[in-house]
């Protein structure tokens, strides 16, 4: 797929077996809901250079075997926009997806709302994000594929409300379309890359690597029922801790196993789940789906860094998404903590440590989580499946670190050790306390 094929041309790329929909009856006035003169045509003239008689094909269609509703764009019909018609077309493929229990994927190219047809055309935002909604509440996945431009309200609706977004090698995306920008800004920002950089897409894909992830995430938002996950074996032979100072020392050794280690071991394969969707992203926190012996489970593993908001942020998505479409979770435990700094408290670390306990602890999917090194304070805690933790031997967790314990009861570094003894840190001790399920071999 490239970024300038036809609507058609970019479903033939991605699928086979494509049926269009019945295109919804509408009658029109020739110059449309405002009476734009030249409208009329303008559109003849769209209809005849591209052969299509709206903005966007909409059909059934499988890709590598998975069936879903296909939306594809045509920028070359008035630069993909959206006028009344189009919303008839999104709605009926909406509602598709919902009577068939199919996702829907996007391919998306547009420069917005349709200005010939005034308000009538921008409305159409509200009709496309309520139906996108009532699919969701289905919990039926979305995904959208961001070709270029994908700018103003298609973006903001189509794309960016999609479950997951996947965009094309340097394509155009933004609410802003080029030529309603600050003449001084960044285009950058309006790139694909920038808004993977900021958190705004799931990631970059090759037009040659297209069709593979689109498949491989079609299977993995899709439920596979079978309980809780199993956790993950430990992955360094590690004798367990003799003292609450020994616990600590394997934790912080920088030869442990780390979640990378543990996502590459357990998943056939994974695909990412990137940033806050707010700006933020933070690779202190790895988020996406993986396929574990032919079952879909989604994953949330901090990989031993303190977490900003933007990576409790992009967690709490992830479990929500999860929890929608039923998929079970995997977490992995590992950081010495919240990020403490101003920026992080300018970013709001507390209303994001207390989203993502909320989606935690309320979660209707099976939670499986280890603790694979550190447990610092509330800040783990936020990932910890209630009830269905477990920890590997070269792990601690504790209500605070020995160093800052030992300093807030205003005892010297020569009492760190006997401090770490009495958090009752070490593996066995989590188990006997009853914070852990058991202790991972």
């Amino acid at each position: 797929m490239t970024d300038r094929m036809t609507a058609r041309e970019a479903i033939a790329a991605l699928a086979g077996d494509f049926a269009e929909l019945p295109v919804p009856g509408r009658g029109t006035q020739p110059d449309g809901p405002i009476s734009w003169q030249g409208y009329g045509m303008s559109r003849a003239r769209a209809e005849q250079r591209t052969g299509e008689g709206e903005s966007v094909v909409c059909g059934t269609g499988a890709i590598a075997g998975r069936r879903a509703v296909i939306v594809s764009f045509e920028f070359g019909f008035l630069g993909g926009s959206l006028g009344e018609r189009t919303g008839d077309r999104l709605e009926a493929a909406y509602t598709t997806a919902r009577e068939l229990r199919m996702p829907v994927v996007s391919l998306i190219a547009t420069g917005g709302s349709r200005m010939q047809e005034g308000m009538r055309a921008l409305v159409q935002l509200q009709r496309v994000a309520y139906r996108s909604a009532l699919t969701r509440a289905a919990g039926l996945p979305q995904l959208a594929v961001v070709r270029d431009p994908t700018t103003g309200g298609g973006w903001a609706t189509v794309g960016a409300g999609a479950d997951v977004i996947l965009a094309l090698p340097g394509a155009q995306v933004g609410f802003a379309g080029s030529r309603v920008r600050p003449p001084d800004a960044d285009p950058s920002a309006y790139a694909a890359e920038g808004q993977l950089a900021a958190g705004q897409i799931d990631a970059v894909v090759r037009p040659e690597d297209l069709r593979e992830t689109v498949a491989r995430w079609l299977t993995l938002l899709t439920a596979v029922p079978d309980g809780p996950p199993q956790p993950p074996g430990a992955l360094a032979p590690t004798p367990p801790p003799a003292t609450g100072w020994d616990a600590v020392l394997q934790a912080r050794s920088p030869s442990r196993p780390r979640a990378e280690a543990y996502l590459d071991a357990y998943f056939t394969y994974r695909e990412p789940v990137r940033g806050d969707r707010c700006g933020g992203t933070d690779p202190g926190m790895l988020c996406g789906f993986g396929l574990r012996d032919g079952r879909p489970i989604a994953y949330a593993a901090q990989c031993g860094t303190a977490i900003r908001p933007a990576g409790f942020r992009t967690a709490t998505r992830l479990i929500r998404l999860a929890d929608r479409l039923s998929v079970p979770v995997l977490t992995f435990i590992d950081t010495p903590g919240a990020a403490n700094d101003a920026a992080a408290e300018r970013a709001g670390a507390g209303a994001a440590i207390a989203g993502l306990f909320e989606a935690v602890t309320t979660a209707r999917v099976p939670i499986t989580t280890l603790l694979i090194g550190e447990g610092g304070s509330g800040g783990a805690l936020a990932l910890a499946a209630p009830g269905n933790t477990w920890v590997t031997p070269d792990s601690y967790f504790s209500v605070i670190a020995p160093e800052l314990a030992a300093a807030i009861l205003k005892r010297g570094p020569d009492r760190v050790p006997a401090t770490a003894d009495q958090l009752r840190l070490r593996p066995q001790d989590l188990v006997e306390l009853d914070i852990a399920r058991g202790v991972v071999r």
